[in-house]
Parts: structure tokens; C-alpha cells; sequence
């Protein structure tokens, strides 16, 4: 039986196992229409009741569909802990911990559209997919690395901006750890505007920090794109 199951949920390429996973990605779709239209405004009391229901439906449906996925992998914890299995609790954790009281977790339905990803393993994206991993496996540990030098260049900016904006501008600049939202969106380069230097000293460091954030949007980038290069190139050889 248990052979029968797996079958089903996990082998795609079974008549049976098309259909199972067709109907969970029509359904994360029909889920994910149903939460934008819980946000609507003056839904009434008809559409309410209705999306109530649905929802309740789709939590019933991922939440069995989670439980044997668990039931027939081979490695259960490898499977709870990869990357499909925490996407897949985070769909039916509202069902699992439906109380409002202590935190909402109706936000997590969001985390359904990376579901989505296994749907490309039905079409030809599936070894687009692979390149991807490979190429993220190829330069971790530099993107680990970098990773480490934002969270100290966050600080230093922080630290930074603190000292030339506090006196002028106490309000805003009240700490470091206020100062940490300016410098993650300045160091990003998005720079929304709700906070900006206005002293000389504060406005020359944002000029050096601006020039250095360039870097910190391109850097990972071309790490990762370097990277797909030599995964394409691997599979070339692999081919041969």
C-alpha cells in the first residue's frame, strides 16, 4: 500500500501521479485567487462564508497531502527539512495552529506560490531548475561569505550615519539600530526617502555608501550568473 501511495504523490510521471499533482497546482493556484480576495473590502456575508469554506478545504487537502508525503519518503527528516517540505508545512501551518490569539499565521498562505516549483518539474523547466541548484551549490560558500560582509557593512553604515545624523536629526537617527533601516535601503540602492542625511559629514557618506551599494546589487549577481555559466558548461560535459 505504501508503494501505491508513493507511486501517486511522488511519481509524477505515472497516470495517476499526473493527475495528483495537476489538481494540487490547480488548487495552490484556486487557493492563492481565494486569499487576494480575502483582502477585498466589503466582500459581503455570501463570500465570506464561501472563502471560509474553500480555505478550509484547501488547509484539509495540503495537510494530508504534507502527511503522506512524510508517510512514504524514504528519509523523512531529509524530506521535513528540505526545501519542498518547510514550503509545504508553511501552507498548512494555519491548520495546525489556527489560533489568532498568540499569532496570526494566515500570512503563511502566501508561501503556497513556491508550491509552484514543483510544477516545473512536469515541463521542460526541469533542467533549468537543475542548472539553478547547481550553480547556487558552485559559489555557496562565497555567497555565504558576502552574506557575512553585508551584516558587518549594515553595521559600520549604521554606526556610520549615527554619528555624523544624531545630533541633527535625533528623531530619526535615535541609534544604531535605527539607523540600520536607512542603511539597508541606501546600501540596496532603493532609497525610499523617508530618511536622509542633512548634515555635510552625513551626505558625504552616503555619496561612498551609494557607490558601494552598487556593488552589493551586482556582486551576487554576477556570482550567480558566472556560476550558471560553468553549470551549463558541466552539463555539456556530462552529455558527451
Amino acid at each position: 500500500m505504501k508503494k501505491q501511495i508513493r507511486n501517486i504523490v511522488e511519481d509524477n510521471t505515472s497516470p495517476l501521479g499526473k493527475i495528483f499533482d495537476y489538481f494540487i497546482q490547480i488548487l495552490i493556484f484556486l487557493s492563492l485567487f481565494a486569499v487576494s480576495l480575502e483582502t477585498l473590502p466589503n466582500k459581503g456575508v455570501i463570500l465570506n462564508k464561501i472563502l471560509e469554506l474553500f480555505e478550509i478545504f484547501c488547509l484539509s487537502v495540503f495537510s494530508i497531502e504534507y502527511l503522506l508525503r512524510i508517510f512514504v519518503a524514504k528519509k523523512r527528516f531529509k524530506y521535513i527539512f528540505s526545501f519542498y517540505g518547510i514550503v509545504d508545512f508553511l501552507a498548512v501551518a494555519p491548520f495546525f495552529f489556527p489560533t489568532k490569539e498568540i499569532i496570526d499565521l494566515r500570512f503563511l498562505r502566501a508561501f503556497r506560490i513556491f508550491r509552484l516549483f514543483r510544477a516545473l518539474k512536469l515541463i521542460r523547466y526541469s533542467k533549468a531548475i537543475n542548472r539553478l541548484t547547481t550553480a547556487i551549490d558552485i559559489v555557496k560558500e562565497e555567497l555565504i561569505l558576502f552574506f557575512i560582509i553585508i551584516l558587518i557593512l549594515i553595521f559600520m553604515v549604521s554606526a556610520g550615519i549615527y554619528f555624523f545624523e544624531n545630533e541633527a536629526q535625533p528623531d530619526i537617527f535615535k541609534s544604531i539600530f535605527h539607523s540600520m533601516w536607512w542603511s539597508i535601503v541606501t546600501l540596496t540602492t532603493v532609497g525610499y526617502g523617508d530618511a536622509y542625511p542633512i548634515t555635510m559629514g552625513g551626505k558625504v557618506f552616503t555619496f561612498f555608501v551609494l557607490i558601494i551599494g552598487v556593488g552589493v546589487v551586482t556582486i551576487p549577481a554576477g556570482l550567480v550568473g558566472s556560476a550558471l555559466s560553468e553549470a551549463r558548461n558541466l552539463e555539456k560535459i556530462n552529455k558527451k
